[in-house]
């Protein structure tokens, strides 16, 4: 049985948060059939009906099955095959859950409510607002009608058609959309206003938001534009809708979500003031646009046949997403800026608790856990690594092969792989079927001039668990060489490396680069001589070659292969690098020792900071100067945040208490704080904890004119060093921030390094009351932070046992992984607590002689 069009007519009250409507599908029947089994929940469903072609009505009886979440519709007489048309009416709730059909509220400049109703379908909850065969492979047609008050607006996937007063209503008809799958799907209704209309090749954009937000919708129509044309070519297929609208919801679970023709996101996705917001808001509001307007065509147009696919569309998307905002900004060196991202995808990977990118799926529930950063950020990386070995004009054409083979339609990975190996003629599949149909990663080692592998673990299989971590991969490894002086030796070469060692050979003489340019998904491992020479020659490594050798080597210290002395010389080498990608690790490894360093040692650490950070911080200072590069804001604010945190240097701290003072924030009537430094500088100034400070910023949070204002204020307040401003916090979170937020302050204060214990305390006594109030996707991700209470194993034990005897239902892999990332920084912690001040002045003696 095949749906081929849904007639959908709902009509939302927000008064009384309820919906009722009507649903008329049109089927195929392809064989007799005694029983029609529909998904539907939390719906109350009358009226159903039946009409076979060339037969007259059939009445239904109605059962359900409330676990599987499925509506059966028994009709009196058997279906025969051919075309039918099921219809019946339904009411059902506007939840505040932020999923199905669902209110959210805003308050307007004169201190008025507003509700609006809106959708969040992916993956399984079109059920909760219409009956329906909700799985991706029932792509059907959609023609939706909303009846509305008369002083709101309605928006869907396509436009408006026809728009009749029905009483004292609007009844508002939209055009019928493409073949598409129930996910994408959306209803919004509620007081909205529209930019100005851009016509993009003739497609009309505009952004959606809620009143006094216009001026903040400029940015996210010059991404849209953009990455509507930049996409239309490189996949040489036509948008495939009529329109697109970029719509700003004020609760939302997730980023965004890419319903064809009227996508969705949250505010601080969307809308920004270029003039107050930093450099990476601004990437990070341009990486979602490109990333939902990937998916058009990337899963909307061709979508996976089922769940375990969902790496098709998210990975792709993520792809595609970096590749157009690095072609919108280049100055922005979208591909270098990745590094980080990448990295903490495999910090999740090394674990025994990872998963392959691809998995069977069962039921659908099974796919929430597959929204995280495997599916996205090492999807993207394989395909990136992919691209570079085959050729990106080879991986381009394969594309949209795939595409134009499979529009409309629905697929497997092994299509995807088809349509590149035709282009390219290259065995894709044997590639990368080893780093998608198995979890983990290598680590590559040169030793002498052999290559070898071995699977990359940050430590032993955990007490009564198995590993998830594959065996043997196929690597495409490039190689390229330095000689002596740090001139460009041999031409790179490229290779596959599989279960055999391979000898590099006298024509790859010189100082190897394993992983030449940086693209592949793996660690490498070099020997202590090696790669202190290549620390002696940073400048002649390309940016990526510069952030994988720090990356690299700081895993290969959390695994235990080397001691934090050897990376800790190694960041000496630094310098005044001026990418900040390399300096993302050293900072890690500072901060993660801050959590367990004992006050004895503290002297040696803060020491050590002023050694490695102090003179990048004396380079780059406060102030942005004329003609820097567009990603030194982001390096300045790692150098303030470091020095006046980890260091606690006094001179850092008094700066930004005087900055703070004279800006609104403090109450003076200097220029605010500049946005890029803004983050860094509360979170130093939180360090005092000046008696009228956190008011301050929560007078800020309040008052905010921008969502990115509101979210930096809302962090600062989870980073004052003090439990009773932190319990506060917590309090605020499970109050008055929406529950979009809400999590991310619980995990920013559980990774408090003073009041992180108290925080836990708190949230185990508040467990069932959190659960309740967040989005079920945000459980796991709410108790991530647990990884920062390593500095007492005992207590890191309570919290494991809690997290046991707790079993989340959503995210289970991802709390598992959390448990086993603690476990490793305990480990960690273990191994060099006891000579950490000796490494620490060890490092620092080298600093001062160099």
């Amino acid at each position: 049985m095949e749906p081929e069009t849904y007639r959908i007519e709902i009509e939302p009250d927000v008064g009384s948060a309820s919906f009722s409507g009507t649903v008329s599908i049109d089927v195929m029947v392809h064989e007799p059939v005694g029983e029609l089994v529909l998904n539907a929940a939390e719906l109350a469903i009358s009226d159903v009906e039946v009409w076979p072609e060339g037969g007259g009505v059939i009445g239904c009886a109605v059962t359900f099955n409330d676990e599987m979440e499925q509506v059966m519709f028994r009709p009196s007489a058997a279906l025969p095959t051919g075309p039918c048309t099921v219809s019946c009416r339904f009411t059902g709730n506007l939840n505040d859950k932020l999923r199905g059909f669902y209110r959210s509220t805003y308050t307007d400049a004169a201190g008025e409510t507003h509700t609006i109703a809106t959708t969040q379908f992916e993956s399984v909850d079109a059920r909760r607002a219409f009956p329906c065969w909700d799985e991706p492979d029932r792509k059907a047609v959609f023609e939706i009608t909303l009846i509305i008050d008369r002083d709101v607006e309605a928006f869907s996937n396509s436009p408006i058609i026809e728009k009749v007063r029905v009483g004292d209503k609007n009844r508002v008809k939209f055009s019928p959309t493409m073949k598409m799958s129930t996910y994408l799907v959306a209803l919004i209704v509620g007081h909205l206003e529209t930019s100005k209309t851009v016509d993009v090749g003739g497609v009309p954009l505009r952004v959606v938001f809620t009143p006094g937000k216009r001026g903040l919708a400029n940015f996210a129509l010059d991404v849209g534009a953009f990455a509507l044309r930049f996409f239309t070519d490189y996949f040489n297929i036509p948008y495939p809708g009529e329109k697109v609208d970029l719509v700003a919801i004020p609760d939302f679970a997730a980023g965004a979500m890419e319903n064809l023709g009227c996508i969705t996101f949250r505010d601080t996705a969307l809308l920004i003031d270029p003039a107050n917001a930093a450099r990476a808001e601004l990437e990070r509001v341009a990486d979602v646009i490109a990333h939902e307007l990937a998916h058009m065509w990337f899963g909307d147009l061709v979508t996976m046949g089922w769940w375990e696919g969902i790496w098709l569309n998210e990975a792709f998307a993520t792809f595609m997403e970096t590749l157009c905002v690095d072609a919108f900004r280049p100055s922005w060196d979208r591909w270098v800026g990745f590094a980080p991202t990448r990295d903490a995808a495999l910090g999740i990977d090394g674990l025994h608790a990872t998963r392959p990118i691809e998995y069977p799926v069962g039921p659908p529930k099974e796919a929430e856990g597959m929204f995280d950063l495997l599916t996205y950020e090492k999807g993207c990386s394989v395909l990136r690594m992919l691209e570079q070995h085959i050729g990106a004009d080879v991986f381009r054409d394969g594309v949209r092969m795939y595409l134009k083979a499979h529009a409309y339609g629905n697929t497997v990975t092994n299509d995807l792989w088809d349509a590149l190996e035709s282009a390219s003629g290259a065995p894709v599949r044997d590639v990368m079927n080893t780093f998608i149909l198995q979890g983990g990663h290598p680590l590559v080692s040169l030793s002498g001039r052999t290559l070898s592998q071995q699977p990359f673990a940050f430590g032993p299989v955990p007490s009564g668990t198995t590993s998830s971590i594959g065996d043997t991969w196929n690597v495409p490894v490039a190689v390229r060489a330095l000689t002596d002086d740090g001139r460009p030796g041999a031409p790179t070469r490229n290779l596959v490396l599989d279960g055999k060692p391979v000898e590099l050979g006298e024509a790859d003489h010189g100082l190897a680069v394993v992983n030449a340019e940086g693209w592949g998904v793996f660690r490498v491992g070099y020997e202590p001589e090696h790669r202190t020479a290549l620390a002696a020659h940073l400048p002649q490594l390309t940016p990526l070659e510069r952030s994988n050798l720090f990356t690299d080597t700081w895993a290969t210290t959390l695994a235990g292969h080397s001691a934090l002395l050897e990376f800790l010389q190694l960041a000496s080498k630094l310098g005044l690098e001026p990418e900040p990608t390399p300096w993302v690790p050293v900072g890690a490894s500072l901060m993660l020792c801050r959590r367990f360093v004992t006050e004895e040692d503290l002297p040696e650490l803060r020491s050590a900071v002023a050694g490695l950070i102090g003179p990048l911080h004396a380079h780059l200072g406060f102030d942005a100067h004329k003609g820097e590069g567009d990603r030194t804001p982001t390096l300045r604010s790692l150098a303030i945040h470091l020095m006046g945190t980890v260091g606690a240097d006094q001179s850092v701290r008094a700066e930004a208490a005087r900055r703070f003072d004279a800006s609104p924030i403090g109450g003076g009537n200097d220029d605010p704080i500049p946005a890029d430094i803004e983050s860094a500088t509360l979170a130093v100034v939180a360090q005092l904890v000046r008696p009228d400070d956190y008011e301050a910023l929560l007078a800020r949070y309040r008052s905010a004119a921008t969502p990115q204002e509101e979210l930096r204020s809302l962090i600062a307040l989870s980073t004052f060093p003090d439990v009773e401003l932190s319990l506060r916090t917590f309090d605020l979170a499970l109050s008055e921030v929406r529950s979009q937020n809400g999590f991310v302050v619980i995990s920013s204060l559980l990774a408090n390094r003073v009041s992180g214990q108290a925080i836990w305390q708190r949230m185990t006594e508040s467990w069932d009351f959190m659960l309740e109030r967040f989005p079920k996707n945000a459980h796991s991700r709410m108790i991530e932070s647990i990884s920062t209470l390593c500095a007492d194993a005992a207590f890191a034990a309570g919290v494991i046992g809690f997290l046991n005897d707790h079993p989340l239902a959503s995210g289970p892999r991802r709390v598992t992984q959390s448990i086993e990332r603690l476990g490793v920084n305990v480990e960690f912690a273990a191994r060099e607590r006891d000579h950490l001040g000796e490494s620490l002045r060890a490092v620092t003696s080298t600093l001062q002689n160099s």
